[in-house]
């Protein structure tokens, strides 16, 4: 068997610049943690942790990045952009109408806890925001 050496190439975009996937492995399967990345088919890594699994699949978008321009093949460009996911305007005020009871059932609680209203509303978010993150890594 012979094995080709191929030369390490600087690619046109940054591993940085490229969205990744980083998913457990089922405790059957071995366990630790998957890594993807969707826009270079190939790019698939492994590390007990997550941390290990990032930095080994940065090892593997270098050497799939060196084999296509080796073979001759186009690198994608990144698919995804920052700017599409960030709203034009993120002020941080939000205004929401809501049942006259809810409203005071919220007034009643912000009170009891001795909070702003604001505060007890944003707590509520952001409790809702975490469950939601856990349920659906």
């Amino acid at each position: 068997m012979t094995v080709k050496n191929i030369a390490i190439v600087k690619p046109a975009f940054p591993f940085e610049a490229y969205s990744h996937v980083v998913s457990p492995i089922n405790a059957a399967d071995g366990g630790g943690f998957m890594f993807t990345m969707p826009d270079i088919p190939g790019v698939m890594a492994d590390g007990a942790t997550e941390l290990e699994a990032i930095v080994d699949g940065r090892e593997a978008f270098t050497a799939t990045v060196s084999a296509l321009v080796d073979m001759g093949q186009e690198v994608p460009a990144p698919a995804f952009n920052v700017d599409d996911f960030t709203p034009a305007s993120a002020s941080g005020k939000v205004l929401a109408r809501l049942p006259r009871s809810m409203h005071r059932q919220l007034t009643a609680r912000a009170k009891t806890e001795g909070v702003s209203l604001n505060s007890l509303v944003l707590a509520f978010i952001a409790e809702g925001l975490g469950r939601r993150n856990a349920a659906n890594p």
